[in-house]
């Protein structure tokens, strides 16, 4: 299993097993499912990275449109005034940046501006998306989703989800790949919650391993918040914390490298614990 990942200005030796970096979401956004609305302000969104920064995060991942079931897409324009602002503000931040966007517009212009990896929940299927980050060398992740936000919770049916998203994954790996990209940049998130009913998202979770090491890839995990979690503790959003902690805990037990979060401070102190108990 490879355990480097470069990461524009960045290199990451990953942590391996018993340890993983943590992805601290900075939602600029005003309908986002958990945080709509707290950082849209260019000051509190810098409060926030601070806070993360402080607290100990490996990376921020900056996402100007909400992609919540049912969410509305957002245009170019009004994504690109979200984002620009907040990622020129942080880009000497002492941290890698992430762009959470799937327009490859965003991306070409996040890169330009210092983007250290861009996050795509349509695992650059967009025309333009591979031509855009093609030339760069900032981290890429690609993400499974089963249709689009809009609609991808009505009644998501697989014949075997594991083997679907490995395969799709798969094709996605080997498409970037064949566009000259090197592997060493990529890596892999199955999106749970993207098109996937709770049963579905477990499934994933606990063949962690089988689809990490089916690619090869290093995996990023993002269970923050997510209906999963209120699906077995009957929890609404607000109240997720200790579901997301746990959910963290078993992603990287079960092999995920990045842990994608909006509790920065919990979670990194729930590592070290498990760190020094592992």
């Amino acid at each position: 299993m490879r355990q480097y990942l470069q990461f524009g200005r960045f290199g990451f030796n990953l942590p391996g097993p018993g340890s993983a970096l943590v992805m601290g979401i900075l939602n600029v956004t005003p309908d986002s499912f958990s945080d709509g609305g707290q950082f849209q302000a260019l000051e509190f969104a810098l409060a926030r990275a601070e806070d993360m920064v402080l607290a100990g995060v490996d990376i921020i991942d900056i996402g100007g449109e909400s992609s919540r079931p049912g969410a509305p897409a957002l245009s170019l324009v009004e994504e690109l005034q979200r984002v620009m602002p907040v990622l020129y503000a942080l880009r000497d931040c002492g941290k890698p940046l992430s762009v959470d966007t799937y327009k490859p517009e965003v991306m070409r212009e996040a890169i330009l501006a210092g983007a250290d990896m861009i996050n795509d929940i349509n695992a650059f299927r967009a025309p333009g998306a591979i031509a855009a980050v093609r030339d760069s060398d900032c981290a890429l992740c690609i993400m499974h989703m089963r249709g689009a936000p809009q609609t991808m919770q009505e009644q998501p049916r697989y014949d075997d989800v594991v083997a679907e998203v490995i395969d799709f994954l798969a094709a996605r790996v080997a498409e970037l790949t064949a566009a000259g990209i090197e592997r060493e940049r990529l890596c892999i998130d199955p999106g749970y919650g993207f098109g996937k009913t709770a049963e579905h998202n477990f499934a994933l979770l606990k063949a962690s391993g089988r689809i990490r090491d089916a690619l090869g890839l290093p995996m990023l995990a993002g269970l923050s918040r997510k209906s999963m979690l209120g699906a077995v503790t009957g929890r609404p959003v607000e109240q997720r914390l200790a579901g997301s902690i746990a959910g963290a805990l078993a992603a990287l037990a079960h092999g995920a490298e990045i842990i994608r979060v909006h509790d920065v401070a919990e979670t990194v102190d729930a590592l070290m614990v498990w760190r020094a108990a592992h």
